[in-house]
């Protein structure tokens, strides 16, 4: 295949060129090239996609797929009215933040989204699902649904992750010491992690196949539990962990999921139930193939190791911070 991924310098990006490389297509990254380099078996274009001259150099070249994983509608937009009438198939990586409902558990593609976001302009974080769907209905408008897969990814793990949210737990484990007090959510706390190589592989595989559709492109249902476990066994590391309830961590003001002084990974109960417990068979009947949750972890770790265990995080408690709430909770 000739195959352009609009990006290719970050994470997710990077890999889809990597797979595509390795199974003998020539691949084309376009991207700015601030987040770092393509891989190196890849053609790279320079642009930046806010500019009206950012496709002049594909415009005119036949694609047989587009990979885009842009949240921003206005992109995503101007990329399909430039190459949308010369790609032969059109893959877009959206979210599965799309959804409507977060805690109804075991839901699947034909669950109610958001409405699509119906602004111009850069968007903020705060209608992140709202713009995902808008982007999944441009690329089906300007494509038809017969030549565009969207997949609806939601947590991606292991080596590169630069959200800090997986790679917390086994850096956090890595840190401690035996019998440490380590603070966690409930163990029981639902997740799907994954692998940004396994999604790559299977996105550039739909491409090869011209697949269709929209699919929950997520990892096999899990646990918290199954995370700290896991880190558990990659840092050689046994800490204490002191799980803190929901309502307890809500009163004392720690933000889930993501950010600073966040406890990743942890979605308060009931309310956001389906949220990482989502049904992915139809991507596993088209291809998806997960390996084990401990191959993640064991990867990320070793990526949490090159940009250093203590180094300030996207996401995590600071250590003061973990401390003063395990004073707090009695541990």
């Amino acid at each position: 295949m000739d195959l352009l991924v609009l990006g290719g310098t970050s994470w997710l990006g990077g890999a889809v060129a990597r797979a595509a490389a390795d199974r003998g297509h020539d691949v084309t990254c376009l991207a700015r090239g601030e987040s770092g380099s393509p891989p190196a078996e890849v053609a790279w274009v320079r642009a930046d996609r806010s500019r009206t001259s950012a496709y002049d150099a594909v415009a005119d070249r036949r694609w047989d797929a587009v990979v885009d994983v842009s949240w921003q509608p206005d992109l995503v937009r101007s990329a399909l009215a430039r190459l949308a009438a010369g790609t032969r198939h059109w893959v877009y990586v959206s979210s599965c933040s799309a959804y409507a409902d977060e805690s109804t558990p075991h839901t699947d593609e034909s669950a109610p989204v958001h409405e699509p976001y119906a602004g111009d302009g850069p968007v903020d974080w705060d209608v992140y699902g709202p713009a995902k769907v808008a982007c999944e209905l441009a690329c089906r408008q300007a494509l038809g649904s017969e030549q565009v897969l969207v997949a609806r990814a939601g947590l991606i793990g292991g080596y590169g992750d630069r959200s800090d949210r997986l790679g917390y737990w086994p850096a956090r484990v890595a840190r401690a010491e035996d019998d440490e007090p380590v603070l966690t959510p409930r163990r029981s706390t639902p997740l799907q992690v994954v692998d940004v190589e396994d999604l790559a592989e299977w996105l550039v595989q739909g491409a090869e196949r011209q697949l269709s559709g929209t699919f929950n492109a997520l990892g096999d249902p899990t646990t918290v539990g199954a995370v700290l476990d896991a880190s558990v066994a990659a840092a050689q590391v046994s800490p204490r962990f002191v799980e803190a309830p929901d309502a307890w961590l809500a009163e004392h003001d720690v933000e889930p999921w993501m950010g600073p002084d966040s406890l990743p990974l942890w979605l308060p109960q009931p309310d956001h139930a389906g949220f990482m417990a989502r049904d992915n068979a139809a991507a596993h009947a088209a291809g998806l193939r997960l390996r084990p949750l401990a191959d993640t972890v064991a990867a990320a770790l070793v990526w949490e190791r090159e940009c250093g265990l203590d180094r300030d995080r996207k996401a995590g408690l600071s250590g003061p911070r973990e401390r003063a709430l395990l004073a707090a909770l009695g541990a």
